[in-house]
């Protein structure tokens, strides 16, 4: 049932996409493994893309091994295109909270590295400003500092083909069934920004 209405929401923002004009936004946020993150954001009324890729750091075009060496500087991140008269910049952070552990320095879970760190980068001044304002909020949910970069985007790397849309498309394979499902059971009980 739960997967029917998740990609029934699904097909309201490919379709809304394809059939109206509309002035669409972007977040770029990384908190772990990027499959994770972008299961949880992919699934939001609102939300018309999700792409899986590499920012904040030095390398060029870098490859996922590249990226998991540690040497780029990069964090695995998803670039989220949504329609904002439908979901917020700043819901989609106040969810980023609740979809991932930001108190913990460059790891989640079993996941360990610069790579894994929790990240937003910001477009513009707005962003910045919203996203601190949700990390002051959000600290009282958490007995540990938040450890969350807040930084500019410089420059966003799509993640190869094999790693978009990882969820959706391997539903049975183990990491999916070990990590992202129980993420997403736990996330249905609650609205983005509750």
């Amino acid at each position: 049932m739960k997967t029917a209405l998740l990609a029934a929401l699904a097909m309201v923002a490919i379709v809304r996409a394809e059939d109206s004009p509309m002035n669409t936004q972007t977040a770029t946020l990384g908190g772990g493994c990027f499959w994770c993150v972008e299961a949880v954001y992919e699934r939001l009324p609102g939300v018309l893309s999700v792409t899986s890729g590499y920012a904040g750091g030095h390398t060029p075009n870098p490859t996922y091994e590249q990226v998991c060496s540690g040497d780029t500087g990069h964090a695995e991140v998803v670039r989220i295109e949504f329609d904002p008269a439908t979901v917020s910049y700043g819901k989609l952070i106040d969810l980023f909270w609740d979809a991932h552990d930001p108190t913990t320095l460059n790891r989640q879970g079993a996941d360990t590295g610069t790579q894994y760190r929790s990240i937003i980068l910001t477009e513009n001044d707005e962003q910045a400003r919203i996203a601190r304002e949700s990390k002051d909020r959000a600290q009282s949910k958490f007995k540990s500092p938040i450890v969350t970069e807040i930084v500019p985007l410089d420059k966003f790397h799509p993640a190869e083909q094999k790693h978009q849309n990882f969820y959706r498309q391997n539903p049975s394979h183990p990491y999916n069934q070990a990590v992202i499902a129980p993420k997403l059971r736990k996330l249905e009980l609650k609205e983005p920004g509750q």
